[in-house]
């Protein structure tokens, strides 16, 4: 039964797109080539409507009470049409945030999905009490937003998404969480459906609809795979969502370094620094799923650590990400302080030696 609504989600997707793409091109619905855009041709959006309903129809196939399904569905459309409105429109950024906010609220005061507490690693909890609410807001909004950030290569997003939703299945595999399995499974498939026609050279995007939405259920479902469980456990959806994360606090510091406003786009992202370096537009993709997979990679292992073990692994990858985020200029081109310590040290020990 699984495999098949798992098949029936993909073949969805596959077929809806390119009648997506028919209809968007009719109306004339496409991003335009611009200053902070890669493609050089106006190309297809909305795509992501596609995604959204081959997730629809796996989700009222799947044997589970779809009561619980109803604060996801309605939530997932509210976030939906506020990325619609935007690919047609261009929504001012309070407007779409009231949106995520709203879509957000549904899942939590309805879906009654929040973080209410964690358990310290040397003993105790803290009780979120009711910072809990909003603390879980910010962190479905955060993962809208991280996602639809990086959505800025052909089949970037649709990828890294992909990815994480295969990390986070394999998570609820292993936790017994079967819900969560089945939910993941459908989106997954829904999306490596619309992938073919999105990855390079795309023939359609699947603009904030697509990037919004898959933001939107990817932090639900690290919800409700990981809460209410050990603050060390709490880091792994963060690994999941490594790239992404990583890439949007990045680009907050990286504003707010050179005293731009936060919203305002730029390519100095992790893919746009990636192709100054001389990658093709398609080696920059595969790279970042390598990047993608190699911080699942660290999440599953995470889980498996001792306590200290943890720590350690933290520590490793905080060091490899600050040499990356030096290497490629992802901060400001002045921002080496790693690399200028270890050159200092290099210099003592040649004089050392002389």
């Amino acid at each position: 039964m699984m495999l098949s609504v798992i098949l029936i989600c993909f073949l969805a997707s596959l077929l809806l797109t390119p009648v997506v793409r028919k209809i968007v091109l009719r109306f004339d619905i496409t991003d335009k080539p611009d200053k902070r855009r890669i493609n050089v041709v106006p190309i297809p959006s909305l795509g992501g409507v596609a995604i959204f309903i081959a997730f629809l129809i796996g989700i009222f196939l799947l044997p589970i009470d779809k009561t619980l399904m109803w604060p996801l569905v309605i939530g997932a459309s509210v976030v939906v049409l506020t990325g619609i409105l935007d690919d047609i429109f261009e929504l001012k950024a309070r407007y779409k945030m009231l949106g995520q906010v709203i879509a957000a609220g549904i899942i939590v005061f309805w879906g009654g999905i929040n973080i209410t507490f964690i358990n310290l690693p040397f003993g105790g909890e803290i009780h979120f009490g009711i910072l809990s609410i909003p603390l879980t807001i910010i962190w479905i909004v955060a993962i809208s937003n991280a996602i639809n950030l990086i959505d800025g290569l052909d089949g970037l997003a649709a990828g890294v998404s992909t990815i994480a939703l295969l990390t986070i299945m394999g998570m609820a595999f292993v936790m017994g969480d079967p819900l969560v399995i089945m939910i993941t499974a459908v989106l997954a498939a829904s999306t490596l459906g619309f992938l073919p026609y999105n990855f390079y050279p795309a023939k359609i995007f699947m603009g904030d609809t697509g990037a919004l939405f898959l933001g939107y259920i990817i932090a639900i479902l690290s919800l409700m795979g990981f809460k209410n469980v050990t603050f060390i456990s709490l880091i792994v959806p963060v690994l999941i969502l490594g790239v992404p994360i990583f890439d949007t606090i990045l680009a907050i510091i990286r504003r707010v370094v050179h005293r731009t406003p936060i919203a305002m786009a730029d390519k100095s992202h992790l893919h746009h620094s990636l192709m100054k370096l001389g990658f093709t537009h398609r080696q920059t993709v595969i790279l970042i799923y390598g990047i993608s997979m190699l911080f699942s990679l660290f999440a599953l292992i995470f889980t498996m650590s001792t306590f200290w073990g943890s720590f350690l692994l933290i520590f490793i990858l905080l060091i490899v990400v600050e040499f990356f985020v030096e290497v490629l200029g992802l901060v400001s081109q002045n921002y080496r302080p790693v690399m200028r310590l270890l050159r200092m040290e290099r210099v003592e020990h040649e004089e050392e030696q002389e």
